[in-house]
């Protein structure tokens, strides 16, 4: 086999298998319906049940990586303790090694028909839930037909001497077949196609059972880096939770390279045993190591956090999702109560909306990415108090209210879809700079400064708005309705002076379209605001 073949195949092999990995993960999760985040919300009370369910959203997901970044957004958003994450990091990695253990049912010869069965629910159903079911299919043939292209192109190398060499330091020099393994997956950023790899290698007779088990810890090692290179520049949080992967796949490394002659006796024995065939012995190998390292350092989860809390310092941002206030109780006791209580977390959502809002305006300013990862956090903390102060009006709405309870419940009603429509908007900025940063769009000095002016103006008027609402301040609140006339006003003027730019050529027609489309959102926040103000004027 030429070389040109060899590499083809190989690099043909590991395209499709890394899209069959990914194309299965979205389908299972299609599938499990948007219930992972729930998952991993509910389960994590403990570090044994959230080890439970970073193993089933894993599995779900078909990576490790994705159910970190998961239990990192949860970390972020105050439903999750950075011990807890700890829990669901190392649930991940066990996980993960289902992959391997799918590897080894070795159907490659199947995985055409297997294709062509997910093809034919794709493209000739229009349910969209049997639709989900062919992506599972499809993604699953992929992975094994990826599978069989690489095992073809690595075949030739059992016939190479330098490479017979290799393997033969790696099994006299375990640490070497650690860092050939860390190496390699890191370079394909994905663990599961580094071990696929090294189960179709080690069947096909290329390499020893004592060379390859360093290797597959390596790749343990090689896939924190995923989970590293993705918090830099974000959160503490995220920095918190990728350091603690990595020392957790390094000290579970190091601890059975101490013992490593006795563990491949071991899992020599159990090939032996049971029968198993090369790529089984590999996903067992790869299960016995991650459950044994889980089940070593659990106890120390408390000393694992203190560490990656020593190692990176500073102080998180804690954005509470979570409703503070709303007593079902109240319910049925005191309507009045129970109405003051769904105003105060209406204010409290409210105050993350001007928040939000205060993010996005430093995102578009310097364009660090930790401003844009708070905004998203903080409208999904909107959105999520959205859904249950709403829900808690409606149960309110059941009793027999008073008429001026009954002007307060539609006041928040009304406040709250406002005050949601406002992260709509916010999240809109963001995106909008997403796509000027994407797309290299320059925005010129002077539609900075009148953005930045628009900026200051809004915001000022969401929180007159707000504090109209919280004081029951008609004062404040005819305050900000004239402050919304001049937010009109000024996005009018704004709009005359772009078109002036644009004809003197200081500006062109890609950075009019994210200057206007900001100004545009912020000019929508404004009428939101106002609506706010005159619903406190109503009542």
């Amino acid at each position: 086999m030429a070389v040109r073949d060899i590499i083809f195949l190989f690099l043909g092999g590991l395209g499709i298998f890394l899209f069959g990995i990914k194309f299965l993960g979205d389908g299972l999760q299609k599938v499990a319906g948007d219930k992972l985040r729930e998952i991993l919300d509910k389960f994590t009370s403990n570090p044994l049940m959230g080890v439970l369910a970073g193993i089933i959203v894993t599995i779900l997901l078909q990576t490790s990586t994705g159910t970190t970044v998961l239990a990192i957004g949860l970390v972020n958003a105050g439903f999750m303790t950075l011990r807890q994450s700890i829990g669901v990091i190392m649930g991940a990695n066990i996980g993960t090694t289902v992959t391997a253990f799918i590897i080894g049912l070795d159907i490659s010869e199947y995985s055409l028909p297997i294709i062509a069965v997910g093809t034919f629910l794709i493209f000739f159903f229009k349910n969209k839930k049997i639709n989900n079911y062919g992506q599972v299919f499809f993604g699953f043939g992929a992975l094994f037909y990826g599978l069989e292209l690489m095992g073809e192109g690595m075949y030739p190398l059992r016939e190479l001497e330098a490479f017979a060499d290799l393997t033969v330091s790696m099994s006299s020099n375990p640490i070497l077949g650690v860092l050939i393994g860390t190496i390699f997956t890191v370079t394909v950023q994905s663990s599961s196609a580094a071990i696929g790899l090294l189960q179709q290698l080690f069947s096909q007779g290329t390499m020893e059972l004592a060379a390859a088990l360093p290797v597959l810890f390596g790749d343990n090692i090689g896939t924190t880096i995923t989970a590293v290179l993705a918090s830099l520049g974000a959160s503490i949080a995220a920095k918190r939770a990728a350091m603690t992967h990595v020392i957790f796949n390094v000290v579970g490394t190091i601890l059975v390279l101490i013992v490593i002659q006795p563990y491949i006796s071991m899992i020599s024995s159990i090939q032996n045993s049971l029968g198993l065939n090369p790529e089984m012995t590999i996903a067992f190998a790869h299960g016995i190591f991650n459950i044994s390292n889980v089940l070593i350092q659990l106890p120390f989860i408390g000393v694992l956090a203190l560490i990656v809390t020593k190692l990176v310092p500073g102080k998180e941002q804690i954005i509470e999702y979570k409703a503070q206030h709303l007593d079902p109780n109240l319910i049925n006791q005191s309507s009045s109560i129970a109405l003051g209580q769904a105003k105060k977390e209406t204010l409290r959502m409210a105050e993350l909306s001007s928040q939000g809002l205060e993010e996005a305006v430093s995102y578009v300013k310097n364009s660090q990415k930790r401003h844009a990862e708070l905004t998203y956090q903080f409208e999904e903390a909107i959105n999520n108090l959205d859904r249950k102060i709403t829900d808690y009006l409606t149960r309110i709405s059941t009793n027999s209210l008073s008429a001026p309870d009954s002007r307060l419940h539609s006041v928040l009603m009304d406040t709250v879809r406002d005050i949601e429509r406002v992260g709509d908007h916010m999240e809109n900025i963001v995106e909008l700079k997403d796509y000027q940063i994407a797309n290299k769009v320059k925005l010129s000095e002077s539609a900075m400064e009148d953005l930045d002016q628009m900026f200051q103006l809004t915001l000022a008027t969401l929180k007159q708005a707000v504090e109209s609402l919280e004081n029951d301040d008609e004062v404040a609140a005819r305050a900000a309705i004239l402050k919304e006339e001049e937010i009109d006003k000024m996005e009018r003027k704004l709009r005359k002076k772009h078109i002036m730019r644009l004809n003197e050529g200081l500006c062109d027609g890609s950075a009019g379209i994210v200057f206007v489309d900001m100004i545009s959102n912020l000019e929508r926040i404004g009428d939101h605001s106002v609506n706010i103000a005159e619903a406190v004027l109503e009542e």
